[in-house]
């Protein structure tokens, strides 16, 4: 059954079933929302409850398809006299980038990012936000073209929400596209907080897409050892898509011969040239909505600048396990520094000029100093000019015979030797569905910024759907 159509019978059948002590409850629980005075133009175009129900339960034609976003969640709702309402929390989250590798970050509702919020064009929303942080918070519902106080920015259209408070958005969407909701704190944006609205249209783009998909990509400065990112640092060696590291990743699986819609947002701080491997894509829509020009430029890579959003379609006629990437070389990679890593790998000398604290743009000593430049061009202070060693230089007064002699030929004769790592990390992806089937050694190609599209042929994906149904069936015993 269609989701929308199962959601709308779930919501009459929860309107008509109601009973009266619960309406009460229902109306005391929201008997004091924040006084808003609509601009003119609404209250001249204010609609009866009943006008909005007609349009809060109107869902899409059937040929909308609802939007997958892997390692992500779905936001739940609830009726509530045609008006959809949506409990959100703003709190601590214990996530993990790969297995094993814990992080603390800040989320929403135990995600990070947080769950995805889908909803239609036209309907009456309400968020009921909830901060369970130790700090002043507030939403922004970023694209949103709402009252401006339901804007969210603290200070200007509305006061913070104290630590344990509670404040009510609500308004009708006359948009739709790709829009993403997040803190209007700027560290806290660093934490994690934000995540995916997705607006659908009453009837669905021409040409229609089989296959809808939500990705937000983010940046993290974490060191080793260390659970908590660094909100300061200028520089990020944590690479996440829908709060993955490749190649924790989930792959999106698509019928070869299907129209694949890739919904990208971008909250951090670099912009991201987004690569697809083996499809040509047409660029659909920005965080602005649809773009309505007929005409388009034929690609694979888009820049996704920092708080854009950007949907490209393709036909997915190649058969294989196509990358989709950021292609900035320091984004394919987990878990590095400006020396740290590869200063490891120098034949023990361990040569650092700087600490790992330094490389990752953490002040030690004074802050104006020259020394407490970040590492290797990071900055515009001239510390970062000056000449320093590097980690792979070839030993001086070595001899060839100990080289020979080290298990790979060439170590430490070739300048810059070693520069990268092939981790085979198979075994840690074994149980995972939507890795069934993919080459030995895959997850070697598969560090940082990087997830897969795999396109394949009916009898592979009803399997991997069939595993996947197994595996869901197996957890909720």
């Amino acid at each position: 059954m269609n989701p929308y159509r199962r959601n709308f019978l779930r919501g009459v059948a929860t309107v008509a079933g109601v009973s009266a002590a619960a309406r009460t409850s229902a109306q005391h629980a929201h008997s004091s929302p924040p006084e808003r005075q609509a601009p003119a133009g609404e209250r001249s175009g204010e609609r009866s409850d009943a006008q909005r129900a007609t349009t809060a339960t109107s869902e899409p034609s059937s040929d909308v398809v609802s939007v997958e976003t892997p390692d992500v969640p779905r936001m739940p709702w609830r009726w509530e006299t045609g008006v959809k309402v949506f409990d959100i929390r703003a709190e601590h989250v214990r996530t993990e980038f790969l297995p094993g590798r814990t992080v603390d970050t800040w989320g929403f509702n135990g995600s990070m990012p947080g769950p995805t919020i889908e909803v239609n064009e036209g309907d009456r929303v309400r968020f009921v936000v909830e901060n369970r942080l130790p700090e002043l918070f507030s939403m922004h519902w970023h694209g949103l073209e709402i009252p401006v106080n339901m804007d969210g920015v603290p200070g200007i259209s509305q006061k913070p929400i104290e630590p344990g408070g509670t404040f009510v958005y609500e308004f009708t969407l006359r948009q739709n596209g790709t829009f993403f909701y997040h803190s209007h704190m700027a560290m806290q944006e660093m934490m994690g907080m934000i995540g995916l609205f997705i607006i659908h249209p009453p009837t669905a783009h021409r040409p229609r897409v089989d296959r809808d998909f939500g990705l937000i990509f983010q940046g993290w400065a974490i060191l080793p050892n260390n659970t908590i990112p660094n909100t300061l640092a200028m520089e990020f060696n944590w690479l996440t898509i829908n709060g993955k590291a490749g190649p924790a990743t989930t792959p999106m699986l698509v019928k070869r011969g299907e129209r694949v819609r890739v919904r990208m947002v971008n909250l951090g701080m670099d912009h991201h040239p987004i690569h697809l491997h083996g499809n040509t894509f047409y660029v659909t829509g920005t965080e602005g909505g649809r773009i309505r020009t007929s005409a388009g430029e034929p690609g694979n890579t888009v820049l996704l600048g920092v708080a854009q959003a950007r949907d490209v379609e393709f036909e997915a006629s190649n058969l294989g396990d196509w990358m989709l990437h950021c292609h900035l070389p320091h984004h394919m990679m987990n878990q590095m520094a400006s020396m740290v890593g590869p200063i490891m790998m120098s034949h023990g000398r361990g040569l650092q000029p700087q600490t790992m604290e330094s490389g990752m743009g953490m002040v030690d000593g004074r802050a104006l100093a020259d020394e407490s430049g970040p590492a290797f061009g990071r900055t515009l202070a001239v510390g970062a000019e000056r000449e320093r060693p590097v980690a792979n230089m070839p030993l001086a007064g070595a001899s060839h015979t100990a080289h020979a002699q080290s298990g790979r030929a060439g170590r430490g004769l070739i300048p810059g030797y070693p520069q990268d790592m092939f981790m085979d990390m198979d075994e840690m992806f074994a149980g995972k569905p939507e890795t069934y089937g993919l080459a030995p050694g895959w997850t070697g190609g598969m560090m940082g910024m990087m997830t897969l599209v795999r396109v394949l042929e009916p009898a592979l994906f009803d399997k991997i759907q069939q595993l996947k149904a197994a595996q869901a069936s197996k957890g909720a015993e």
